[in-house]
């Protein structure tokens, strides 16, 4: 029996001291390594073998980018506006000795850095600010922190903040600041559409303006060729009949008497208080002096041709 024990013993003694020397490190994690509780080396992600009994592991740290949330906290910005804002950093141990022996507490200590520099910060702007340059303090905190923290061995990837809440009655009074200044601008572009349809409407009664008084020079230069042309034709007609006169021809005269006669009874007919016209019994001479007329017309434009003689014209 006796050597069966001493066979177990040992195996026993050899599991344990492959157990103490063997150390198997995780993708993600490194491990300090204590001699006599004094750091000595890391380990690296994978199999690591270390003295039994004269070295230890001392610390497992976490390599990959970890979450920490800010809690919520009451912030005075510079115009005494009592504001709560919360927020989340992101942090990442790069160097893990000094993040195991460089600070105590690794977490809470960069959660309270960013706390004291959120505080910081905020309270150092205006409410205008805090609410319209979220990026510009998220900017500012990360250079702070991540300058504090280097010597932690710890990168300060990110910090954003998540929420910045005003008091109700600021809250309430921005809005109605924020309707009034809505209106405002609703009252503005109205009025610049109604400005803008005033113009539009005074140009085009401009340009119809414009083009009445083109068509009415038009209209009048067209009346004034057409009283030229009547002028010369009447001038034409005169001439004429004056040769037609100085001939001896007694068809001219009758011309002016017709014409005249006519131009008496057009007067007489288009006057508004006249309802009956009377004619006189020499009508049928007028109609012989139109057709005197006609006959001049014919001898004067068609030359060529003989002039007609009517029996007892």
């Amino acid at each position: 029996m006796e050597p069966l024990v001493i066979v177990a013993v040992g195996v026993v003694l050899v599991v344990l001291l492959l157990f103490a020397t063997i150390k198997i490190v995780p993708q993600g994690y490194h491990y300090t390594v204590e001699s006599f509780g004094r750091y000595t080396r890391t380990l690296k992600p994978g199999l690591n073998i270390i003295m039994p009994f004269v070295e230890r592991v001392g610390h497992k740290i976490n390599m990959m980018e970890q979450v920490l949330d800010v809690p919520t906290q009451e912030v005075i910005t510079r115009d005494n506006a009592s504001v709560a804002a919360d927020g989340v950093a992101f942090f990442q141990i790069l160097d893990a000795a000094a993040a195991a022996y460089e600070v105590a507490g690794l977490r809470n200590a960069v959660l309270n850095l960013v706390m004291t520099n959120l505080r910081s910060v905020m309270g150092s702007m205006d409410l205008d600010d805090l609410l319209s340059n979220r990026d510009a303090i998220s900017e500012r905190i990360l250079r702070v922190v991540d300058q504090a923290a280097h010597n932690w061995g710890v990168k300060i990837t990110r910090i954003e903040l998540k929420d910045i809440a005003p008091p109700a009655n600021l809250v309430e009074s921005m809005g109605r600041q924020m309707m009034a200044e809505r209106e405002k601008r609703a009252e503005i572009l109205e009025a610049e559409g109604q400005r803008n349809a005033k113009i539009l409407r005074a140009e085009g009664e401009k340009q119809a303006l414009i083009l009445e008084a083109e068509g009415k020079r038009e209209a009048a230069f067209r009346e004034a060729e057409a009283r030229e042309r009547l002028a010369e034709a009447e001038a034409r007609a005169t001439q004429l009949v004056s040769e037609a006169i100085a001939g001896g021809d007694v068809r001219a005269i009758n011309y002016f008497v017709a014409q005249k006669y006519t131009e008496a009874i057009a007067k007489l007919a288009a006057a508004d208080n006249q309802r009956v016209i009377l004619m006189p019994l020499e009508s049928a001479s007028l109609i012989g002096a139109l057709g005197g007329i006609s006959e001049i017309a014919r001898e004067a434009f068609d030359k060529p041709k003989p002039p007609s003689i009517r029996p007892g014209g």
